[in-house]
């Protein structure tokens, strides 16, 4: 069993676990969105969730199985391992959308800014929509709740993610909470990978700027070597007396 085969694995699955992964986001947002559902389609969504579930066990354990190092394989896709031992927490199921960010990152270009922008566009409205869709599920209903629709949920998530917090909505059961808290920390990262990508940009921009005046310099100079090397050529010309076949008087005579 080798990488080769395991990278054989990832690109044959990568975009059918995609599609699933968004038949499980249909699925999951369905029956939050509608709350009227009737039973039968909200089993029908539940059993969608399920077998995206199944599917994603089936790819992580199949790909840990096919990796040399398999314990560097497991260290080094935590995320893929919560979406497998996590999914009888309603909120964490929706860790099987890394899924989604995972795809459009090596889709996104080798450069720093293509992935960042993927990253800070899909990503923001994939973690706006997702926590929106937990905290109502977890809220709607509960005593003294404030978040009823999804609009509030929506607002809210947008409060908290960009960290202003207005206070109108907020969570008041223990699930809701968690939920908070983990867009408290998403959008402190979102904050750090904008704030990361513009000074890399800006640094980018002040080198492409010192390399255009370093070239520039670097070219005056052969260009000033040149005429001092033809200045000097000329001058022991002019003393060889070679100037126009003329031989010239000595300064000294």
């Amino acid at each position: 069993m080798t990488e080769d085969r395991r990278t054989h694995w990832e690109r044959a699955a990568e975009w059918p676990l995609t599609g699933l992964a968004l038949l499980f986001l249909a699925a999951y947002a369905w029956p939050i969105l509608e709350p009227d559902t009737p039973a039968w389609w909200v089993t029908a969504c539940q059993w969608v969730t399920w077998i995206a579930w199944a599917a994603f066990t089936v790819d992580y354990l199949a790909r840990w199985f096919l990796s040399h190092d398999r314990r560097g394989f497991v260290l080094g896709n935590v995320l893929d391992l919560l979406v497998v031992v996590l999914p009888i927490l309603r909120p964490l199921r929706l860790l099987r959308l890394v899924k989604l960010l995972g795809v459009l990152n090596r889709h996104a270009g080798s450069s720093l800014r293509g992935q960042v922008i993927v990253y800070v566009t899909g990503g923001t409205g994939l973690v706006l929509f997702v926590a929106a869709l937990a905290v109502l599920d977890a809220e709607r209903g509960a005593e003294g709740a404030n978040i009823g629709t999804f609009s509030d949920a929506l607002w809210w998530a947008m409060t908290t993610v960009t960290t202003v917090g207005y206070g109108d909505q907020f969570p008041v059961t223990t699930t809701g909470r968690f939920v908070a808290g983990g867009l408290m920390v998403a959008g402190i990262a979102l904050l750090g990978i904008v704030t990361a990508s513009f000074a890399s940009w800006l640094l980018d921009r002040v080198s492409e700027v010192e390399e255009e005046s370093n070239a520039v310099t670097r070219r005056d100079l052969r260009a000033l070597t040149h005429e001092i090397a033809a200045l000097r050529a000329e001058v022991v010309a002019l003393r060889s007396g070679e100037v126009a076949g003329q031989p010239l008087p000595h300064p000294e005579s």
